[in-house]
């Protein structure tokens, strides 16, 4: 079901002053600028041994990354990922077990893998993401 930490997701209101901080501060290199359009947000990856920090801002002002921003000025933790062999047997699995997923578990990542979320009440107050990682 679970295979690993794939990645902690912190929203910023600017992702060039986050990476140059993060660069300046603690040596942190972040790859390249993306955009997925389908959840509306702009974002790059800092590569660590064995997960990533994600950086992401908002692409359009209704996406759900703009309206977290809304809430918190400032930026903070969004989310955190969780790999897993199968976004539906893993989706399955937890709704057997009364755990909420939110939408229909046909999202995409950036690089188009599948992906499906944890609601936070479900999960210890956090929001998780799955993250469908083909081995």
């Amino acid at each position: 079901m679970i295979t690993g930490l794939s990645h902690v997701s912190i929203v910023v209101p600017d992702i060039e002053a986050a990476a140059k901080t993060l660069a300046e501060r603690y040596g942190l290199v972040t790859g390249e600028r993306m955009v997925n359009d389908q959840q509306g947000v702009r974002l790059a990856y800092i590569e660590l041994p064995g997960a990533k920090i994600e950086l992401m801002e908002p692409s359009r002002p209704d996406s759900p990354v703009a309206k977290f921003l809304e809430r918190n000025p400032k930026g903070g933790i969004h989310h955190f990922s969780l790999g897993v062999d199968s976004v539906d047997t893993t989706v399955g699995e937890l709704r057997g077990k009364n755990v909420r997923v939110l939408g229909d578990g046909q999202g995409r990542n950036v690089a188009g893998g599948r992906i499906a979320f944890i609601h936070p009440a479900d999960f210890l107050g956090a929001l998780v993401e799955l993250e469908e990682h083909k081995g």
